[in-house]
């Protein structure tokens, strides 16, 4: 899905040399990547913020279930979970209720290469907000990265495949993401693993719910195999199993060295969105993806 998000844990371990094993990077990249495929899947039957809310719900209520029958909850602080409830807001309800909205009128592979962006607008951000080093290599990493996204969003702007909209509605997505990666590091809840994920999918869940039923109609859900299919593989391989590698891999191994297996998501992405949805790859996506793939790299090198 995507989507990177950060989630708060127990201290981690030190990262050890030599990279992540490849029994962590592959299924990471593959459920990362797939999560925008998966939902296209899912929209073809039951409204984006229904989708969501749904997924939120399922997902919240199993890792708060284990997590709490584990005893992951002793000790956590009302601040705790009030800063978790504000994160996974930001990073789960706002983000992936935007760029499902923005699915519906745009093709997956679009929305996976734009919020693949997200580690370089999250450097432009932290220098300004958290006083992080801008040096010569992230700004030149940058400017690839809005270069390479320009020129995709200038090629599909003219062929009517995808709407102007959807694009803005998965640009607000890609926003929403680095903000919420800003507010994690400004709160920097202290909880376990399981305890912080749950937290912050069933409140989104909770606070999604509402809206969806306001603003969409639950009689236009259809119940189908593709949408249970879509929502499990939702639930399992990326509200969980993706959260759960993306924290193993910083376990494993740099905050810096886990954000470069970022840049392999647009070319997966329209991968999945190819073998699954049929979608068409424009000359453009495989043009604009050589920038945005090298100026995440510079961006996120140590």
């Amino acid at each position: 899905m995507s989507d990177t998000v950060l989630h708060a844990d127990r201290p981690l371990a030190r990262p050890k040399s030599g990279g992540a094993p490849l029994s962590l990077v592959v299924p990471f990249c593959l459920a990362w990547s797939s999560a925008f495929a998966a939902g296209k899947i899912g929209l073809l039957d039951c409204p984006p913020l229904l989708l969501l809310a749904l997924r939120f719900l399922i997902a919240g209520a199993l890792l708060v279930g284990v997590a709490a029958w584990r005893g992951d909850y002793r000790g956590v602080t009302g601040r705790s979970f009030a800063a978790l409830a504000a994160i996974g807001l930001q990073n789960h309800a706002v983000y992936l209720g935007l760029s499902y909205s923005g699915m519906t009128l745009v093709s997956s592979g679009l929305t996976a290469l734009i919020v693949s962006a997200n580690p370089v607008l999250t450097a432009a951000l932290a220098a300004l907000v958290l006083g992080e080093a801008m040096t010569w290599r992230k700004a030149v990493g940058l400017g690839l990265g809005v270069l390479g996204v320009a020129l995709v969003v200038r090629g599909r702007l003219g062929t009517g495949l995808d709407a102007p909209a959807g694009i803005a509605l998965v640009i607000g997505s890609l926003v929403a993401l680095s903000a919420g990666t800003l507010l994690f590091k400004r709160l920097a809840p202290k909880a376990g693993l399981l305890a912080g994920t749950g937290v912050q999918v069933l409140v989104s869940g909770l606070a999604l719910l509402p809206v969806a039923l306001t603003v969409e109609d639950p009689g236009a859900i259809r119940l189908t195999a593709g949408l249970a299919g879509s929502l499990a593989f939702q639930v399992l391989a990326v509200s969980i199993g993706g959260y759960l590698l993306w924290f193993r891999l910083l376990q494993r191994t740099s905050a810096t060295e886990a954000s470069a297996y970022h840049f392999l998501m647009p070319p997966l992405g329209m991968l999945f969105g190819w073998l699954l949805l049929g979608e068409v790859v424009q000359p453009w996506d495989l043009l604009g993806i050589l920038p945005v793939a090298l100026g995440i790299r510079l961006v996120t090198r140590g």
